[in-house]
């Protein structure tokens, strides 16, 4: 009979925490929301990294928040600029969740981002991840940031596929006092620089005498909480049709009657349009008079 796995105790390897911030201190990158703590510029920028490559995000970053440095300012804006923004970043719908965040922190909250996770919580399009990296980078309090590569560190450090609640608390228990900010950004980086999700290079790794699974194994990370799965083809999906009309729409309202030449070549004119129903409900586009275009 094969006996349960052990689950860790959420008790940090001081070892680890000596070990990653002297990595840290001549491998961390500079990126342009790291030299800021402003809570809406790092809220966007966290929005767009969202399983997207950061070479593609600084400059959309830049040019977002020139245009938008304040949360009512996007507020005021169109959802459509947010959208034309949003150009080559994918998942398009995140841009509207942006806009609607600005407007509830606007409305709700005077126009500043708030400082507490139930707030976060509460707005459009934020979850778990964003909301304690919204705390841990602009306020800089000692909460741990839980994202697919900070959940992979977490499973092979501790040699166990962790539950939810096991792995936001290890975690937090992880940060050293006062060091929120640096704490979590060295996680980032050293998730993707030394322990990626596929070979990950031990054999280099500063860490290695501390880590439970060492690279022995099957690997914990596997289905542990926070660390994704394998992603569906976007070649031929629903996702890339999508993705190919809110592109032309950046460039101006389409004919309903010409959306065909979105879809694959098994979609007839209903099925693009079906398509591009999906796209009016999540409010990426508008219909009106037979057209498709961006919304107002």
């Amino acid at each position: 009979m094969n006996q349960s796995p052990t689950v860790p105790e959420a008790i940090p390897d001081p070892q680890i925490q000596t070990g990653l911030l002297t990595w840290t201190a001549t491998e961390l990158r500079d990126l342009p929301w790291r030299s800021t703590r402003n809570p809406w510029h790092v809220m966007v920028s966290e929005i767009m990294l969202q399983q997207t490559q950061v070479s593609r995000v600084i400059d959309r970053y830049r040019d977002f928040v020139v245009r938008f440095p304040t949360p009512p300012d996007c507020a005021a804006g169109s959802v459509a600029e947010v959208i034309e923004l949003w150009a080559g970043l994918g998942y398009n719908r995140r841009a509207v969740n942006l806009w609607k965040a600005a407007d509830a922190i606007t409305e709700q909250h005077a126009g500043l981002v708030p400082e507490d996770l139930a707030s976060l919580l509460a707005l459009p399009g934020i979850g778990p991840y964003t909301a304690r990296a919204v705390l841990a980078f602009a306020f800089e309090q000692d909460v741990g940031v839980v994202d697919t590569n900070v959940g992979r560190l977490l499973a092979r450090w501790t040699g166990a596929s962790l539950g939810a609640a096991q792995a936001q608390e290890l975690a937090t228990n992880y940060v050293p006092k006062g060091q929120g900010w640096l704490w979590n950004q060295s996680l980032l980086d050293f998730a993707v620089a030394v322990c990626g999700k596929r070979n990950p290079a031990c054999e280099r790794c500063p860490l290695i005498d501390s880590c439970t699974w060492a690279g022995h194994g099957p690997d914990p990370a596997v289905s542990s909480a926070g660390v994704s799965g394998k992603q569906s083809r976007f070649e031929g999906s629903e996702r890339q049709v999508r993705g190919r009309i809110v592109e032309a729409l950046r460039q101006g309202p389409l004919r309903l009657a010409d959306l065909e030449r979105f879809g694959r070549s098994s979609d007839t004119l209903e099925a693009v349009e079906s398509i591009a129903d999906g796209l009016v409900a999540d409010g990426l586009a508008a219909k009106s008079h037979g057209m498709l275009q961006l919304p107002s």
